[in-house]
């Protein structure tokens, strides 16, 4: 008997998290997310977990903050202008090394834009809008089922780093349906007991103080540099990604979410005109597959990337690509989803999509 359900996108996500141990939710409604927040106030109530709608998205975080600090497993989930009022909290987070999870269901902008999918918030995403040197890991799964994997797996990983993970999505993977398996184990790993914790938990019977501020300019660098070897150690153990089609490619497409799955079909109706197209599909935005570009065959005539935005995550793969093959652009912006006939037509007209 199949163990596989039909499910929205959005409530998927909410369900993964609640299997993933999410014990307390804060969020503010905003489209095209606001079905993760409805599922969850249902079933965390029922099982005796916290749920509150707060009164804003900067409210929400700081939520976040208070319960992550407790040791509790919190999260949170909005869409593009209300992640960006939530980045002081994240910054916050980051800086005061708690754990937490927030998905971003992105829509069109600048601005109030649109409810249409749109995948132009990867710089706020992986650049983050927060002050200081700091990252937060952050996902784009292409499917429901990736997304639901990924969510599960996402409180073990902040809670390993006691670092903010975000997972990044679209519009369209929030609202569609696809049939998602619940029972895929995640990866063990080894979760430290969180005596860090303000009220202290796990045999620590004392409290602690959670605070971003050194006021001395020698301990504030001394944390960044403690920080930075942290996110190196995650960028060694977390950059993920997928290579379709990578043998001896023509040309290499890197696309991610959504417009990964337009570029399959674009794949398919390039080998039937006996043009042979790979793709390198992060999975990981922070920290970004960069070994991929490395081994790209010196046969190759070029590089294009695909995204539903005027073009954010060209200067990871610039930079990974370190000048080797030209780097082409194709996107469409304000929530429209190509059709995979005209990412077809980009790689046959190559040389008008230079980027460089």
């Amino acid at each position: 008997m199949s163990s596989k359900v039909l499910m929205k996108g959005n409530e998927a996500i909410a369900l993964a998290a609640v299997k993933g141990g999410v014990e307390a939710y804060f969020g503010y409604p905003i489209t095209p997310q606001n079905e993760i927040s409805e599922y969850l106030s249902k079933y965390m109530l029922e099982q005796g977990k916290v749920f509150l709608q707060a009164e804003s998205e900067v409210a929400a975080i700081n939520m976040v903050y208070g319960a992550a600090a407790s040791g509790a497993r919190a999260m949170t989930s909005s869409s593009s202008p209300g992640i960006a009022l939530k980045q002081e909290g994240i910054s916050y987070m980051a800086g005061s090394e708690l754990p937490a999870v927030i998905v971003s269901v992105m829509r069109g902008g600048p601005g109030l834009g649109g409810i249409q999918p749109s995948q132009a918030d990867y710089y706020q995403a992986t650049r983050g809008g927060g002050n200081g040197d700091y990252h937060t890991i952050v996902f784009a799964p292409e499917s429901i089922q990736e997304t639901v994997d990924v969510m599960k797996e996402a409180f073990d990983i902040a809670d390993y780093y006691r670092n903010p993970v975000m997972i990044l999505v679209d519009g369209l993977i929030g609202q569609m349906m696809e049939a998602v398996d619940f029972t895929k184990p995640i990866p063990k790993r080894f979760l430290a007991p969180k005596d860090w914790a303000a009220g202290g938990m796990n045999g620590h019977a004392g409290r602690n103080t959670i605070c971003s501020l050194y006021l001395d300019p020698n301990e504030l660098e001394a944390h960044n540099l403690k920080l930075q070897k942290k996110y190196q150690q995650a960028a060694s153990n977390e950059t993920r990604c997928e290579l379709v089609n990578m043998d001896d490619p023509d040309y290499v497409i890197v696309a991610y979410g959504t417009m990964a799955r337009v570029c399959r079909s674009a794949i398919e109706i390039l080998a039937k005109k006996k043009l042979n197209v790979g793709m390198i599909r992060p999975i990981s935005v922070w920290p970004f597959p960069k070994a991929p570009f490395k081994a790209i065959s010196r046969n190759c005539k070029g590089i294009l990337v695909c995204e539903m935005s005027l073009g954010q995550m060209v200067d990871d793969v610039r930079i990974a690509n370190n000048g080797a093959l030209p780097v082409g652009f194709f996107g469409r912006a304000g929530g429209i989803v190509p059709e995979p006939e005209e990412v077809a037509d980009a790689i046959l007209n190559f040389d008008k999509r230079r980027a460089e």
